[in-house]
């Protein structure tokens, strides 16, 4: 016995069928949303300017960066630490209190 699904989208904004689906990304959520072509269009031409304006993110990473100063190379931490007695991996992450304290004596 075969059977056939049909899957029939429905408009999120009004109820009407919808044509698509749009997906997009906001505060490091993604939504997705089924909008008919109008509806779609309108989505569209409001995130226009901020599409303009704004810069595609990395692929690399995968997320949005969230801080914007430089850190110190890890190198230089780990030398100093070592220098001034502070126990470290010789590989990985550093810990934050060793991070403190080199800031505080730069």
């Amino acid at each position: 016995m075969a059977q056939r699904v049909v899957v029939t989208l429905f408009d999120d904004i009004d109820g009407g069928e919808a044509a698509e689906t749009v997906v997009f990304g906001l505060d490091g959520k993604s939504y997705e949303i089924d909008l008919n072509q109008a509806n779609a269009k309108k989505l569209r031409k409001a995130l226009a300017p901020y599409l303009e304006a704004g810069r595609k993110q990395s692929s690399r990473t995968g997320k949005a960066y969230k801080l914007t100063d430089l850190s110190p190379d890890p190198a230089a931490v780990r030398a100093w630490a070592r220098s001034n007695h502070f126990d470290v991996p010789p590989r990985g992450r550093i810990p934050k209190r060793v991070y403190e304290a080199f800031a505080e004596a730069n």
